[in-house]
């Protein structure tokens, strides 16, 4: 521990040179709303197509049975029951076995109104997490397209679709948002491709298929709310029951979370030593790091160090249009593998999952999904939970400020493992998972708290390895770094104005390694976003600025290739390359045009 501190007290030394206008004002660090005429630039009165940055979705060549499932407008839905409709699938398609199922989100709007969190649930499942664009007075439109192949079992039947988007429509916040929500059902072309995955390809198809049945770790309706649970505090979880039919052989939890009001830049959160120091008011505490832990009756089994979205009204909303930020449109989600613990819920009676977050502050929305693979060959599994380590957080931290002008670093690390086996009709399988997480953060104030530096990394390595005796059935690992950037300048202009100036850089990179038997893939993520940008706020409204982003999209699969650099600024494409398919010898080139994007060494971080 001497040594970990003295490192990062030679990184505090090594910022000493940062002025006052190297620094952000955190209490700043909110949704904004476009004023309106003022920031026009699209004179024709067309409507503006927003997107998220993402690879298409590989599809079959079979043609889609598709249907409307739900139409509605979203104005004064704020505080108001989830819309509600019945879900059938596509009875009358001209095949019943498919391979890919697509949900396609699509909206519009027109006028002023701030970015809005939503969320899409079938029978309580959650299938999208998402966050709405923020409208001009000319008009926007955009659409999400989701592969949510993953919960077959539970699409091919009837239910209840429950759609939250809390919206305030008034004088001021005039935007009513108008949405259609579609399913894309495209048939197999091959018989082993159902759910599009190869089941005849792996011994054990809870390696190499979609979950037999998925149970909801979410709230019940009726509800004036979303499905998702609320966590206020670091001292407020939430728990759900649950139970599992007896012939469980595998388990895996799909978490969904997202962070709004005073932790929605929680990477930005002041050390509480500093702002009762400076006696300040209006800035949002308990620093930087966040973690979602998640138990089971009690224990935890695994956590989330999640992505640093930010939503379309977030810093300087004028960098996000059209471009929005990274995951802003579809939320990534987080597996947990409960497999080794089965043994504690193959009972038959009821059991708890609980949420908690470290250093939350309000409000974090958590919920999950049981994805559950069931053994048709058996009425009952057995198995045993041989080990299960939580080690405590490894916490490092340095402050050192005089007044306004500080400097801080916080390093922190966790390991989770567990391993237990399940014996079945598929004989007896050894499970073993592991999570590794970094984080390191390095923030510098000054000038009366209006300036901030930040500097974080977050590292994970996942795995999870699955063995028959000496052979092994599955290994699937998962290696993420989730680097972040941000510098702003704001200054306080009297009359309830201010104007900052904002830089950014955030990326998503991500490697999986998947080997279930005959089933071999890999593959790699780059995604990587930054930009300039300023502007003038009178009371929550951006009354003039301007924004430019720039976004590099790499990913290199086993089946799917593609590259994508596109630039913008207030509104207008500046440009947009487009690569598809494998191509040799474009790796180094793309590569190194990402990497020149990130404004400091991410190597030394932690």
């Amino acid at each position: 521990m001497a040594s970990s501190l003295s490192f990062l007290l030679l990184i505090l030394l090594s910022l000493s040179s940062l002025s006052a206008a190297n620094v952000h004002r955190t209490k700043l660090l909110r949704s904004s709303l476009i004023s309106g005429p003022e920031l026009r630039t699209n004179s024709t009165g067309s409507p503006t197509r927003f997107f998220e940055v993402a690879r298409p979705i590989k599809l079959p060549k079979t043609k889609p049975c598709s249907y409307l499932a739900l139409q509605h407008d979203f104005a004064r839905t704020y505080g108001k029951p989830p819309v509600l409709a019945k879900y059938t699938p596509p009875s009358t398609c001209y095949s019943q076995r498919f391979s890919k199922i697509v949900l396609e989100w699509s909206a519009t709007s027109k006028g002023r109104q701030f970015d809005r969190i939503f969320g899409v649930w079938l029978g309580g499942v959650e299938l999208l997490r998402s966050c709405t664009a923020e409208p001009r007075a000319t008009g926007i439109v955009w659409t999400v397209k989701k592969d949510i192949t993953r919960y077959y079992s539970l699409l091919v039947k009837s239910g209840t679709l429950a759609v939250s988007l809390g919206n305030v429509v008034d004088r001021t916040y005039t935007g009513v948002y108008h949405v259609k929500i579609k399913f894309h059902f495209y048939p197999a072309e091959d018989e082993h491709l159902v759910g599009d995955v190869g089941n005849s390809r792996n011994s054990v198809p809870g390696y190499g298929s979609n979950a037999d049945l998925i149970l909801p770790i979410s709230r019940n309706l009726p509800l004036n709310d979303g499905l998702w649970f609320e966590i206020e505090n670091a001292t407020d979880p939430e728990t759900k029951e649950f139970r599992v039919p007896l012939n469980v052989y595998r388990a895996v939890l799909e978490v969904y979370v997202s962070f709004h009001e005073n932790d929605e830049f929680w990477y930005g959160n002041l050390p509480s030593e500093y702002i009762e120091a400076n006696n300040l008011t209006g800035f949002a505490g308990n620093g930087p790091f966040r973690e979602v832990l998640v138990s089971l009756d009690g224990a935890v089994v695994g956590a989330v160090w999640p992505f640093t979205v930010v939503y379309t009204g977030g810093i300087n909303p004028l960098f996000w249009r059209p471009i929005t930020g990274v995951g802003s449109f579809d939320l990534p989600t987080y597996d947990i593998e409960i497999t080794p613990f089965l043994a504690k819920i193959l009972d038959g009676k009821l059991h708890e999952f609980g949420f908690s977050v470290t250093n939350a502050l309000n409000v974090w929305l958590i919920d999950a999904n049981l994805h559950l693979w069931l053994d048709d060959k058996s009425t009952k599994t057995a198995g045993k939970l041989l080990t299960s380590n939580c080690l405590p957080l490894a916490v490092s931290s340095a402050l050192d400020f005089k007044g306004f002008d500080g400097k801080f670093l916080t390093g922190v690390s966790r390991s989770i493992s567990s391993s237990g086996w399940v014996k079945s009709s598929y004989g007896k399988i050894m499970t073993t998972w592991k999570q590794e997480f970094k984080y390191s953060n390095i923030m510098a104030m000054g000038n009366h708290a209006n300036l901030q530096i930040i500097k974080q990394l977050i590292h994970s390595n996942e795995s999870v390895v699955a063995k028959k005796g000496s052979s092994t059935l599955a290994s699937i690992r998962v290696y993420r770094d989730f680097p972040f950037y941000l510098y702003s300048n704001s200054v306080d202009q009297g009359k309830d104005t201010t104007f900052s100036t904002d830089n950014f850089t955030m990326a998503f990179n991500e490697r999986r390694h998947r080997d279930s038997g005959s089933m071999r893939s890999s593959s790699s993520l780059s995604n990587v976003q930054n930009g300039q940008g300023y502007m003038t706020v009178k009371k929550h409204l951006v009354v003039s600025g301007l924004g430019s982003t720039q976004q590099v999209y790499k990913y290199d699969g086993s089946e799917l290739c593609y590259f994508r650099n596109v630039s913008s600024s207030n509104y207008t494409i500046l440009n947009d390359d487009i690569v598809k398919g494998c191509k040799k010898g474009a790796e180094p080139h793309h590569a190194s045009r990402s990497n020149r994007w990130w404004p400091f060494r991410t190597r030394g971080l932690i």
